[in-house]
């Protein structure tokens, strides 16, 4: 949420909690493998995508999934879940009428679901993924439509104001 308000430095603050909090369930997990449940799935899973998101507004790229010391199957499914957070700031974007940025976080959204889709295997061990990616497949449909009318409304306002122009020149 801190990122999508532009407060970088609480974001990045809220990161470093994070990764404090994930070393302490990492510790009491290792002291209790039993504990383990879909809530911790969850946990690395948000983890995941916060890490993920954060590294995409900041640096304009993905993180590697060893550096984050998550699971492939959790760096995947935190993977499928930023494509709504990527929504949200293309639509954010398109409100501030930056519709190049849009467009930007629309090929990132749509290079996850290419890559995610292509994970048939994951399927087996994550069967929530194939909802993940529908959803995903919907969601980046969603915002391309969002940007197709955006652009075509600021293609008829230009049009408008330079027929303004013409008619305040040379009167009818």
């Amino acid at each position: 949420m801190a990122l999508h308000r532009g407060e970088l430095s609480d974001a990045k603050s809220k990161i470093a909690q994070m990764d404090t909090k994930l070393e302490e369930l990492k510790q009491i997990l290792n002291a209790h493998p039993d504990l383990s449940s879909n809530l911790v799935k969850v946990a690395y899973q948000e983890y995941t995508e916060a890490h993920i998101y954060h590294s995409l507004v900041l640096k304009g790229n993905f993180p590697n999934p060893e550096k984050l010391m998550v699971s492939s199957l959790h760096f995947i499914l935190g993977l499928a879940d930023t494509i709504g957070e990527l929504r949200r700031r293309s639509l954010d974007c398109l409100l501030d009428g930056q519709l190049k940025q849009a467009k930007r976080w629309l090929t990132f959204m749509e290079e996850i679901y290419r890559q995610l889709i292509t994970l048939e295997d994951a399927y087996v061990l994550a069967p929530e993924l194939r909802r993940k990616c529908d959803i995903g497949r919907r969601v980046i449909e969603s915002t391309l439509s969002d940007i197709v009318l955006a652009s075509r409304r600021h293609s008829l306002q230009n049009t408008i104001e330079r027929l303004d122009k013409r008619l305040a020149r040379h009167p009818i």
